[in-house]
């Protein structure tokens, strides 16, 4: 009696030994493939670059009052066709850089440092930011033949204005330290695991 019941017990015991082996086999034979990870190569950082287009990495606000004035040279001409405009309007200048225009000589893999060069800061697009305030001021006969109000011509001055101001060297500067910046983080998610290095032509 003793030994049925030991008996008993061992086939149990042979039986689930067996059973676990038989599921870790299966498991090990049929289990699904870890997937792979992508390979980090020039080309799959270029493509990354080109998908994102412009990025603009900085942002200026301008409130510069501009004067235009259309003067003869003679008071007594002026009088009848001069004109004085005086324009204030909030402008939006974005800096930034097309990333579009990256080539393959400008990225380089090496072991573990992915190295990217990219060209300088330059300007995005000019924008206004609320009304225009005109102060169109024009002589006797002026506002008789031209009932042109200026303010396609102070938009243009205003445009012009906060371009300039926002192409200052230290201005432009501060956008290519930002695009750096900007472009290391964006790849860092594109190239796991790898120093992303990023300089400027």
């Amino acid at each position: 009696m003793e030994n049925s019941k030991r008996l008993l017990a061992l086939s149990a015991i042979a039986t689930a030994l067996v059973f676990a082996i038989g599921m870790y086999a299966g498991y090990r034979v049929f289990r699904p493939a870890m997937p792979k990870q992508p390979e980090i190569n020039a080309q799959a950082i270029l493509t990354a670059l080109h998908d994102r287009g412009f990025l603009v990495t900085q942002t200026f606000i301008f409130d510069q009052p501009v004067t235009i004035k259309k003067t003869s040279g003679s008071a007594f001409k002026d009088f009848f066709l001069g004109q004085t405009i005086v324009a204030r309007g909030t402008m939006e200048v974005n800096l930034g850089m097309d990333l579009a225009n990256t080539s393959e000589q400008d990225v380089k893999v090496n072991g573990d440092t992915v190295t990217i060069t990219l060209p300088r800061a330059t300007l995005f697009n000019t924008r206004l930011v609320g009304p225009i305030d005109v102060d169109n001021t024009q002589g006797i006969l002026k506002r008789i033949i031209d009932s042109d109000d200026g303010y396609n011509e102070a938009l243009n001055a205003l445009s012009k204005t906060a371009e300039e101001m926002a192409k200052r060297p230290e201005l432009l500067q501060r956008a290519d330290e930002r695009a750096k910046e900007d472009v290391a983080r964006l790849m860092g998610y594109v190239a796991e695991g790898k120093r992303i290095v990023v300089v400027l032509k």
